[in-house]
């Protein structure tokens, strides 16, 4: 047996000893709905409020901010354009540049393209494989300036607007550092949070750090609106702003249609609320069900030298919304092997991400060296993580 049916023996094995599924295909990440679920969605169809008007919604917003502790939730149709609106609201222009990690999901470039912004690719750091504060700030001496609060990039001549700090899997990156960077050079912090709904940075919830933090409720998230997204900050003028984004610029009247700014048509529909407050509610019991998944991982796989499960950085409380396997350096090169025979063996698991500075448009995007990202992504293998709720 070489070293990658190794892996993949033992990696079957213990899968399906912790996710108790002796037989048949382990899925990498379902959603699983408590008992109000279908009650409060076919409430939603027999009274006909379905769209993005209904008490649902309210409620959504409502139980989001309290759970998080936010001041404000704003719900919207998916995560992607919750970053969008992010980014106008810290006053990203055209022209502008916004420093995000390339060891991220599309959505966050994507979301800067949006605002006819560049995206700037940063390093990450392994123990978190969250944005490498130390790194960047290196970086940033060598090729920005700093006058009057506002940062340039000295090469392009552009300002540099905001930094995107995403939390990979749930687990929360290096906030204090990071904060203080962006003091130092005169950055916007957004928060993309769309993976750590029930993360916590000593003590205080993901996504409340920054100016303005973003959730998503895909299908696969911890929890899900079928989709969706949020915005949550603790500034209630932002709030109203981001509000007043996704609603077409309309101003509040009973019956008229009168619109003052070009927006967005991205509110969260009422259907989907009424899943998500549903989902709100089954929150803390898909939680501690992911955490015993993940301790279970832990455990079983401690005594090998082959891989690590990465576990949750110090002072930090990680919702482990899918597990990552990190391969040793010595068998990166099984890596591709490793997925597929466990694909084919009944056991669903995925690669991190393309790195989004290798994708045909963004291979031209600044960059600064990224060489643990490049690392890290031929070496990091998502494990079944579906959480089990009674």
């Amino acid at each position: 047996m070489d070293n990658t049916q190794s892996i993949v023996a033992r990696i079957v094995a213990g899968t399906r000893e912790i996710m108790d599924a002796p037989t048949g295909n382990v899925p990498l990440h379902i959603p699983v709905f408590g008992e109000n679920a279908a009650g409060y969605v076919n409430e939603c169809i027999t009274t006909g409020w379905v769209s993005s008007v209904g008490k649902f919604v309210d409620r959504f917003e409502a139980d989001l901010a309290k759970f998080t502790g936010a001041k404000r939730a704003v719900a919207m149709v998916n995560g992607t354009a919750a970053l969008h609106i992010a980014l106008k609201l810290c006053g990203v222009e055209p022209g502008d540049e916004v420093l995000l990690p390339s060891l991220t999901f599309v959505a966050t470039a994507n979301a800067v393209s949006y605002c006819h912004a560049t995206p700037h690719f940063v390093e990450v750091e392994s123990r978190t494989l969250g944005i490498d504060a130390k790194a960047i700030r290196d970086y940033l001496g060598e090729i920005a300036e700093v006058k009057n609060g506002s940062c340039t990039n000295r090469k392009t001549g552009n300002t540099i607007r905001c930094l995107i700090g995403m939390h990979a899997f749930g687990h929360p990156f290096e906030l204090e550092s990071v904060l203080e960077l962006c003091e130092d050079f005169g950055l916007n912090l957004v928060e993309d949070a769309a993976e750590s709904i029930g993360s916590y940075y000593k003590q205080q919830h993901t996504g409340l750090f920054g100016r303005v933090g973003t959730l998503s409720f895909n299908g696969n998230k911890t929890i899900t609106t079928g989709g969706g997204g949020a915005i949550i900050t603790n500034d209630d003028s932002l709030a109203d702003l981001a509000k007043h984004l996704t609603t077409t610029g309309k101003k509040p009247h009973p019956y008229r249609y009168f619109h003052d700014m070009v927006a967005h048509n991205y509110r969260m529909p009422n259907l989907n609320a009424a899943l998500g407050c549903s989902q709100l509610e089954d929150l803390p019991a898909i939680l501690e069900s992911k955490r015993k998944i993940a301790a279970g991982y832990i455990s079983t796989f401690a005594d090998n030298s082959d891989f690590e499960i990465l576990a949750e950085p110090e002072n930090c409380q990680s919702n482990y919304w899918l597990n990552a396997l990190v391969l040793s350096d010595l068998n990166a090169k099984h890596h591709d092997a490793v997925i597929q025979q466990l694909n084919q063996a009944g056991i669903i698991v995925r690669p991190i991400w393309e790195p989004l500075h290798t994708l045909p448009m963004y291979c031209d995007a600044p960059k600064m060296e990224l060489g643990v990202t490049m690392n890290l992504a031929n070496r990091i293998i998502n494990l079944p993580s579906t959480p089990r709720i009674l």
